[in-house]
């Protein structure tokens, strides 16, 4: 399945595993955001990024908190289940400049343990609800956490993606690992936000991703 994180901090560490964050700060370091990663970004700053607050929900490497920093938000908090990006997220960090003004907090679950995390302006979350077995456990909690926006990517609820995501629980199963991938109802992903005091913006297909983006009523 892409490349997407998740609940279970052991289980998502030998998978997105160091290697892994290494490739994808390679991918950013030559190539900058990727399409869905910077729709996410324009969406973000569509609503209002100057002087702003972002927290993002798996963050991995950080490229999305990175290039927001730069358009002007003060500061990005990243809550990371793997604690196999941080070398990767925080060299990008310092060459960008921006240590000072990015957190970087492992091993908290927004859904279960978000007394620990402080409310953003702004809540991200990109490949992650794919990986999260409760999404609307997940995006409650987001929303909550949100004084303006959530914007997430999710894959489409279709026959091609439920057999690519059994495809790989299976080769998980095989390997003894217990990585699981999900496929959501994404009007019910939908209905959790609106349920939550938000109004949904609108939602592109962006290459195998959608992108949803809703602002607080």
């Amino acid at each position: 399945m892409d490349d997407c994180c998740g609940r279970g901090q052991a289980r998502y560490d030998e998978v997105f595993d160091d290697r892994f964050a290494g490739d994808l700060a390679r991918r950013y370091r030559r190539h900058g955001l990727t399409r869905p990663e910077r729709r996410i970004a324009e969406r973000v700053e569509s609503a209002g990024i100057g002087g702003t607050s972002v927290l993002e929900v798996g963050g991995g490497i950080g490229a999305i908190q990175i290039e927001l920093l730069r358009r002007g938000a003060s500061s990005t908090t990243n809550l990371e289940l793997s604690a196999a990006y941080e070398p990767s997220a925080r060299a990008l960090l310092d060459e960008a400049g921006l240590s000072a003004r990015a957190r970087r907090l492992i091993g908290v679950d927004l859904a279960t343990d978000g007394s620990r995390v402080p409310s953003a302006d702004h809540v991200v979350l990109h490949r992650v609800v794919c990986c999260y077995p409760d999404a609307a456990g997940l995006l409650s909690a987001s929303a909550a956490h949100a004084r303006r926006t959530v914007v997430f990517s999710h894959p489409p609820d279709n026959w091609i993606r439920r057999s690519l995501v059994r495809s790989v629980n299976l080769m998980m199963r095989l390997r003894g690992r217990e990585y699981r991938g999900y496929v959501h109802s994404p009007a019910a992903m939908y209905d959790v936000l609106r349920s939550s005091g938000f109004s949904l913006d609108g939602v592109v297909r962006v290459g195998a991703w959608r992108v949803a983006s809703a602002r607080r009523a």
